[in-house]
């Protein structure tokens, strides 16, 4: 089973980029993950936020491999413990697919892409940078993968 992370924005920060990288590698062994970075749709003065949502939901969507189950991170999604990602990773893995992980744009998700997706995973009520999510993403999948592996990384 192998994992891409769908994320809208590009050109993140250094100290994003590094700490993605660092969970991308310890992951590695457990369940390979991937980012695509999907260009934002244009915003500003006299622009329509619709059409930008939009616009990345099409690219968003273009970017999924075919037959893997979608995981769309969004507030109103369901929220995990740790323990609980760990049973959801296992179950995953029984569905014998590619897992696709989808971060929205400033406004979220357009309704084509939750449509979209198999299921709608919460980080919790606070609102995160959509690039701070790529990070907590990547960890909080590196710990439920050691916790299923018996590694000591979580201790709770």
């Amino acid at each position: 089973m192998k994992a891409r992370l769908i994320a809208v924005g590009e050109r993140p920060p250094a100290w994003v980029s590094e700490g993605y990288g660092e969970y991308r590698k310890r992951l590695s062994h457990w369940l390979p993950l991937d980012l695509v970075e999907v260009e934002p749709g244009v915003r500003g003065k006299g622009r329509d936020v619709v059409r930008a949502m939009q616009d990345e939901g099409a690219r968003v969507l273009a970017a999924l491999p075919k037959h893997a189950h979608v995981v769309a991170l969004d507030g109103r999604g369901r929220g995990y413990s740790s323990e609980q990602l760990a049973q959801r990773m296992e179950h995953w893995r029984g569905q014998g697919r590619d897992l696709a992980f989808l971060v929205g744009g400033p406004e979220g998700h357009a309704p084509e892409v939750l449509a979209r997706a198999d299921e709608q995973w919460s980080l919790g009520p606070l609102t995160l940078p959509h690039m701070l999510v790529r990070l907590v993403l990547s960890e909080q999948l590196y710990r439920a993968a050691a916790l299923l592996a018996n590694h000591p990384y979580h201790r709770a």
